[in-house]
């Protein structure tokens, strides 16, 4: 079993329409995953330098490596930022993610959390998502799974519980890159 496999992210909108496709990201392997993470089935992403593809076809290149956390039947994702001032979370409130081969979709619902090192949190986009709610009109059941999803994140937030643990974090990700050098070599 290969530890890393490329895996492509594609971020979508209620109404279907595809916003956001990151391009190269590589997959963690469950043999490679920490056992609570194993615990939830989550999947864990690495990617450093990915080309990103907007909705307008504009391509632009990630600036800081990222680890990505996808949990099964949960209702947001986690983006863990490796910036030089520390690990910034950007939270998506989102579908649950859905794997097919090597592509990895949600849909995407405007409502972000960012948590930033140094612990706070900020709750953005909610005026984006009040607009998309009237524009694509959500059922009641979507909006309940949004408050709800918004709801859990902020509670593991809160509670520090995965996927906020810094360490886990720091070690995907260098052994993702101690992984590459060995190919390299």
């Amino acid at each position: 079993m290969e530890p890393y496999r490329h895996c492509v992210i594609k971020s979508f909108k209620h109404n279907g329409h595809i916003h956001r496709t990151w391009q190269q990201n590589w997959l963690v392997s469950n043999e490679l995953l920490a056992d609570e993470h194993k615990e939830e089935s989550m999947k864990v992403l690495i990617n450093r330098q990915t080309p990103i593809q907007e909705s307008d076809g504009k391509i632009w290149v990630s600036r800081v490596p990222a680890v990505s956390f996808f949990i099964p039947g949960q209702w947001f994702n986690v983006v863990a930022l490796l910036e030089e001032s520390g690990i910034r979370y950007y939270c998506n409130i989102a579908s649950p993610p859905y794997l097919q081969g090597e592509v990895l979709t949600y849909i995407d619902y405007d409502l972000d959390v960012i948590r930033l090192a140094d612990g706070s949190r900020h709750v953005v986009d909610q005026d984006e998502y009040e607009l998309h709610k009237a524009a694509y009109h959500y059922p009641k059941m979507v909006e309940d799974k949004v408050q709800a999803g918004l709801e859990a994140l902020l509670q593991r937030i809160d509670q520090r519980q995965s996927p906020f643990q810094d360490h886990f974090v720091m070690l995907y990700y260098e052994d993702w890159l101690r992984s590459n050098d060995e190919v390299e070599s």
